[in-house]
C-alpha cells in the first residue's frame, strides 16, 4: 500500500474573517410559502449556464438473480416497486443527461438553504428558523459541490458529491456545509480535497452543478477516484462482506454474522465492519475484491467506489425496502450486480445462505 494515501493535510494560514452580510431572505421565503407562492429552484436565478459534459447512454445490465426473488419484494424506496424491478431486470439502454454548470450572483447560504434572486434550494434540514440571516461575505468565486442526498447519506456523498468536487475545484474555491466526521477526513486526504467549510455565507459569485446524471464524464471521474484511492497494485481475492449491523436506517439482517462467517469459511471472503475500520483497511479489503457483499445501504459504497472494474456488487435486499440506487453505480461503471431478497420486516429479516451461494455461482 502506498504510504502517500495517508499524507497529512496541508496546513494553511487562517483565513481572515470576512465582513458580515445581513439578509431578510429567510423571512421573505417563509412569507411566500405561507401565501402558497412556492419559490422556484435556485438554477432559475443563474446569470450564466453552460454544458460541462454532454449526455450519454448507459447499458442497464440484467442483475444476477435466482428465479422467484422479485416476487418477494413487497415495498420499495425512492421509486415504485415496478420501477425498481425494471432496473434489476435490465436489458435496456438509459439516456443520461448532460452535466450543467450554473453561475449565481449575490447568493445567500443560511441554515441549510441556498437563496438567490427570489429562488431557493434546500441542502440540509433547517436546524432552526431565524427571519434575519447574518452570514460571512465571501468575495472570492466559490463553487458548491454538495447535495441534499449527499448531506443525508454518506453513500451519496462518496459516490456523487466527491465526484462533483472535481468540477468545483476547476470553477472556483470548493465550498461545503458538510461536516467532517466519520470517514470524511480520510477520504478527503486520499482524494486531495481541501474545501472551505462553513454553515453559512453570502457569495458574490457562486457556481453550482447539475451533476446527478450518470453520464460518461461522471464514469471517468469515478474511475479516476478509484485510482486515487488504490494508488498502486493490490491483491485480488474472492470477495468481502461489509457488515451493517444495526447502523443507519432500520433494516437489520438477523443472520448477518452467520452468513458472513459461512462465506469466509466456504468461499474465502474477508469480513469487515467499515464503521470500525480505517480507510487503509477498507482499501485493502475492497480494492481487490471480486465481490462486494452486504445489506443494501451506504456502507456498501465504500466497496463500490474501489472494487475492480470486473467486480460485482452483491446486495441483500430487505423485502419491504428494495432499492436500486447502488445498481445505478454498477451500471455506470459497466460492472455486475447480484441480489437476493430477504424475508421478514425492515426491523428484522433473514436471508437464505443457500440462495446466496447459488447466486454467487452465477457471478
Amino acid at each position: 500500500m502506498n504510504a502517500g494515501l495517508f499524507r497529512p493535510l496541508t496546513v494553511e494560514a487562517p483565513r481572515p474573517a470576512p465582513p458580515q452580510a445581513l439578509s431578510l431572505r429567510p423571512a421573505m421565503a417563509l412569507a411566500a410559502r405561507l401565501l402558497r407562492q412556492p419559490r422556484p429552484d435556485i438554477a432559475q436565478a443563474a446569470v450564466e449556464r453552460w454544458q460541462v459534459a454532454p449526455g450519454s447512454c448507459t447499458q442497464v445490465r440484467r442483475a444476477k438473480v435466482l428465479p422467484g426473488q422479485f416476487e418477494r419484494i413487497a415495498g420499495s424506496e425512492f421509486a415504485s416497486i415496478s420501477e425498481v424491478v425494471r432496473q434489476f431486470k435490465g436489458d435496456f439502454e438509459a439516456k443520461q443527461s448532460a452535466t450543467i454548470g450554473y453561475r449565481l450572483k449575490n447568493a445567500l447560504l443560511h441554515d441549510g438553504v441556498l437563496y438567490a434572486g427570489g429562488t431557493l434550494r434546500h441542502l440540509q434540514r433547517r436546524s432552526r428558523f431565524l427571519p434575519v440571516a447574518r452570514a460571512p461575505r465571501e468575495e472570492a468565486r466559490m463553487a458548491l459541490f454538495e447535495s441534499w442526498l449527499g448531506n443525508r447519506w454518506f453513500g451519496n456523498w462518496l459516490s456523487d458529491d466527491c465526484l462533483t468536487y472535481r468540477l468545483a475545484e476547476n470553477a472556483g474555491i470548493p465550498f461545503t456545509t458538510h461536516g467532517s466526521g466519520g470517514h470524511v477526513p480520510d477520504y478527503e486526504r486520499a482524494l486531495d480535497m481541501l474545501p472551505v467549510r462553513g454553515p453559512s455565507a453570502f457569495f458574490r459569485e457562486l457556481v453550482l452543478f447539475d451533476d446527478a446524471a450518470h453520464n460518461e464524464n461522471k464514469r471517468l471521474r469515478a474511475e479516476a477516484m478509484r485510482q486515487r484511492l488504490i494508488r498502486g497494485p493490490i491483491e485480488r481475492h474472492p470477495g468481502v462482506f461489509l457488515l451493517r449491523g444495526r447502523s443507519g436506517d432500520a433494516r437489520f439482517l438477523t443472520n448477518e454474522s452467520e452468513i458472513a462467517e459461512t462465506l469466509a469459511r466456504r468461499r474465502g471472503f474477508q469480513v469487515l465492519d467499515p464503521s470500525h475500520a480505517g480507510l487503509e483497511e477498507i482499501v485493502r479489503a475492497c480494492g481487490g475484491a471480486k465481490v462486494v457483499m452486504g445489506v443494501e445501504g451506504s456502507h456498501l459504497v465504500h466497496g463500490l467506489a474501489m472494487m475492480p472494474p470486473d467486480g460485482c456488487a452483491f446486495v441483500i435486499q430487505p423485502p419491504l425496502r428494495a432499492v436500486a440506487a447502488l445498481k445505478l453505480l454498477t451500471d455506470r461503471q459497466g460492472q455486475d450486480y447480484a441480489l437476493v431478497v430477504g424475508e421478514g420486516t425492515n426491523h428484522a429479516f433473514t436471508a437464505n445462505i443457500d440462495e446466496i451461494e447459488r447466486t454467487l455461482d452465477l457471478v
